[in-house]
């Protein structure tokens, strides 16, 4: 007989029983290799014990053993235990392809990945398919066997149309000073994956369109490796498959790239509990780009939040007409390790002059240096990926904030001009001659009240606008400066109205279930704990 009870444990790890019981056993069975218990809850529950159940990443912990609870309490799981961050309220579209669906992949040759923290690599591919319009409807990340942690993300990125066959023969480190020129022709992503990430899978009514003149026929792959092990001798095959059909979807997919323009003018002091940092896809660019090119809006469908490993938590707020609307995306307990696109419950309308912000949250305690945006998973991003139909040309909608008016927090007053260096050098006061503005802000002397007046200031500087379109070229205001819009700070959450089996009035009438797997054949009445974080 099967016995399902709830419990949660206190700050020294003490498995307690909750004195409100809300998780249900629905159904518990075991064959010769499974034993499997299937329990629902309510989202949110009347319960101070229970944790919430919303779209952001939830934690989830399990453990077993093969005795019952006994008076003692809780038989010590040893091994037998792990964890898994998952996002519950946002499982994959799951669409079932024809066993006949055609594919192709973008993988990686032997690649000897450098004995260094992070490596950018990049390899350029032909888009098989040709002369003939496809869509692209599911795409699977191919991670080598044993490097899940190695390959922390993949970028997709469109290049020129120009290229030939020549720029195919070799892959490159990425952002190095000798890097093929080719690779600086592919700007447009079109589409990312993160770690963690499991396949997408396109709604049936939007694909990536393949094989006419306007779509990639050249991409390049940017397989972004983490190694802070320095770990020697490693070889890796990654990559990508892109399943395709000629039976063509109503519309076209585009990606854009939205948040905080990739710079060391993003920075976040140290010993910081949370610092927020934010990027603007302002109205003056969706106004140009969407005015010029779909006056009725674009739909979004999809949302992949990133962030480094100071990242907190992310949010993509949206305002129109100066009101704030619903989130865009959010996740509240954003995991480094667990980076996927959200599918959205319902899509959403952008319309020309709206305003997207990218609202990251971050927590520098354990760093005794300032943290700069970068590329190293020890640097810091803050971005969203957009997936939308129908397919216009903005592929990047972004801001940076201006720097000058940051150093000037710490007291600069001047540099030397012209900049021949970067980054470039402090000519005064005297406690900063010479040094770079990097080392100004590390020898500033932080506190938790200086970050957060520094906070406060460089969420309202003027910021450089970023615009683009394909093929490197920009919408006018590319380059422009804006200043951010008055909004109301910190973003207020949505009340929650809980719900549980003894607060019968104001119960959810949706519930979720769980199912729980173990790989060995184990006695019904055996222990397993499973707790959220």
């Amino acid at each position: 007989m099967a016995v399902e009870q709830d419990y949660h444990t206190d700050e020294n790890r003490v498995l307690k029983k909750d004195p409100q019981q809300d998780y249900r056993l629905e159904y518990a069975m075991e064959n010769s290799t499974h034993t499997i218990l299937a329990f629902s809850r309510e989202l949110h529950t009347c319960d101070p014990n229970d944790k919430s159940i919303t779209e952001s990443t939830v934690r989830v912990i399990w453990a077993y053993h093969h005795k019952d609870l006994g008076e003692a309490g809780q038989n010590y799981h040893g091994s037998t235990r792990g964890t898994k961050s998952l996002r519950l309220l946002n499982p994959e579209k799951a669409e079932v392809s024809p066993a006949s669906l055609s594919y192709f992949d973008l993988t990686n040759k032997d690649v000897p990945v450098p004995d260094k923290d992070t490596t950018y690599w990049c390899q350029m591919f032909k888009i098989p398919v040709q002369h003939e319009k496809h869509h692209v409807t599911k795409v699977e990340p191919l991670i080598q066997k044993g490097h899940e942690n190695l390959v922390h993300h993949i970028l997709l990125y469109q290049c020129s149309s120009n290229l030939n066959d020549s720029v195919l023969d070799y892959g490159h480190e990425c952002y190095h000073p000798n890097m093929p020129d080719s690779f600086f022709t592919c700007e447009t992503v079109i589409f990312a994956w993160a770690i963690g990430g499991e396949g997408f899978t396109y709604p049936p009514h939007v694909g990536l369109s393949i094989g006419t003149a306007a779509d990639p026929q050249f991409v390049l792959m940017e397989v972004h490796y983490d190694n802070p092990t320095y770990t020697e001798g490693l070889v890796d095959n990654s990559g990508l498959r892109l399943f395709y059909t000629p039976v063509l979807r109503k519309y076209d997919a585009g990606v854009i790239e939205a948040g905080l323009w990739v710079s060391l003018f993003h920075n976040i002091p140290p010993g910081m509990p949370e610092f927020v940092s934010e990027g603007h896809c302002t109205l003056e660019c969706l106004e140009e780009a969407l005015g010029a090119e779909r006056p009725s809006g674009i739909h979004v469908f999809a949302v992949l939040l990133h962030a480094h490993l100071a990242g907190r938590a992310i949010r993509m707020r949206h305002f129109r007409n100066g009101e704030e609307q619903k989130l865009l995306a959010y996740d509240d307990e954003f995991d480094f390790n667990f980076q996927e696109f959200q599918y959205l419950e319902e899509e959403r309308t952008i319309m020309p002059g709206d305003n997207l912000i990218t609202e990251c949250h971050y927590s520098t305690m354990d760093r005794i240096r300032m943290t700069w945006g970068g590329l190293s998973t020890r640097n810091e991003m803050c971005l969203s990926y957009l997936l939308y139909y129908p397919r216009i040309n903005l592929t990047r909608c972004a801001s940076i904030p201006d720097i000058m008016e940051q150093l000037q927090f710490i007291g600069v007053k001047e540099i030397y001009r012209p900049v021949r260096t970067w980054p470039f050098i402090i000519k005064s006061p005297k406690q900063y001659k010479n040094l770079s503005f990097m080392d100004a802000m590390n020898k500033f002397k932080w506190s938790k009240s200086e970050g957060l007046s520094y906070n406060e200031l460089v969420l309202k500087l003027p910021m450089n606008v970023r615009c683009s379109k394909t093929d490197n070229a920009e919408w006018s205001f590319q380059g422009m400066t804006a200043f951010p819009p008055e909004i109301e700070r910190p973003y207020k959450t949505e009340p929650v109205i809980c719900s549980s089996s003894s607060c019968l009035p104001c119960s959810l009438s949706f519930t979720l279930l769980f199912v729980f797997k173990i790989k060995c054949v184990l006695p019904l009445k055996t222990a397993v704990y499973l707790f959220s974080m």
